[in-house]
C-alpha cells in the first residue's frame, strides 16, 4: 500500500457515495410516486388544456387555460349546455364547444339559432349566432351535437357532424389562467 493514501476499512462508501445513495433514495421514494400520481390524475380525473381560438366566445377566449374533468360521463352522459373538450374528428388536438342537441334528437341551425326538435333551443349561456345554416339533422345513438358559442367562428357539428360520446375527453370546469379569470365555465 501507498503511504501517502489514506486507509479505507473494508465496506465503507466514501462519504459522497452516500450522498448519492441518499439522493437515489430521495428520487425513488418522492419524486417517482409524484410523477406516477400526476400521471394516474391526468389520465383518468382531470387534465389541463389551452384554449386556441375565438370559436367559443364570449364564453371562453384565446390562450385560457382550462382545467378539464374527465369523471362525469363515466357516471352519466353529456348534458345540453356542457362544454366539453373532444378530439378534433377533422383532424389533430382537442376542439372545446359546447352540446346543443343529445341522442334521437333532431337538430338544425338556422341564421345560428339551433332548433331542436322544431322548436327553438333556449340557450342561457351566451352567443354569437351566424355561420353556416344546417338542415334537420338526427343525433344518431351515443353522439351529440356540438356547436361553438361564436357561430360565425367555429369549426363544429355543422361541419363534421355528431361526435361520438367516446370522443369526449371530458367536461370543461374551471378556468385557471389567466388569474384575472380564475372561475367556473358556464
Amino acid at each position: 500500500m501507498n503511504s501517502s493514501e489514506p486507509e479505507r476499512k473494508p465496506g465503507l462508501v466514501p462519504r459522497a457515495g452516500r450522498f448519492l445513495l441518499r439522493l437515489v433514495r430521495e428520487i425513488v421514494e418522492t419524486v417517482l410516486p409524484a410523477l406516477l400520481i400526476a400521471l394516474l390524475i391526468n389520465l383518468f380525473l382531470a387534465q389541463a388544456t389551452v384554449v386556441e381560438g375565438q370559436s367559443m366566445e364570449p364564453t371562453l377566449h384565446d390562450h385560457e387555460r382550462v382545467i378539464v374533468e374527465k369523471v362525469s360521463y363515466r357516471l352519466h352522459p353529456p348534458r345540453r349546455g356542457d362544454v366539453v373538450v373532444l378530439r378534433n374528428p377533422g383532424g389533430e388536438g382537442l376542439l372545446i364547444k359546447r352540446v346543443v342537441a343529445l341522442p334521437g334528437e333532431e337538430v338544425a341551425v338556422q341564421e345560428g339559432h339551433v332548433i331542436i326538435d322544431g322548436r327553438p333551443l333556449e340557450e342561457p349561456w351566451s352567443v354569437q349566432v351566424g355561420g353556416a345554416d344546417l338542415p334537420p339533422t338526427t343525433v344518431p345513438p351515443d353522439h351529440v351535437f356540438v356547436l361553438g358559442d361564436n357561430r360565425p367562428h367555429s369549426n363544429d357539428s355543422r361541419t363534421f357532424g355528431p361526435v361520438p360520446i367516446d370522443q369526449i375527453v371530458g367536461r370543461a370546469w374551471l378556468i385557471y389562467w389567466p388569474l384575472d379569470q380564475v372561475g367556473r365555465v358556464d
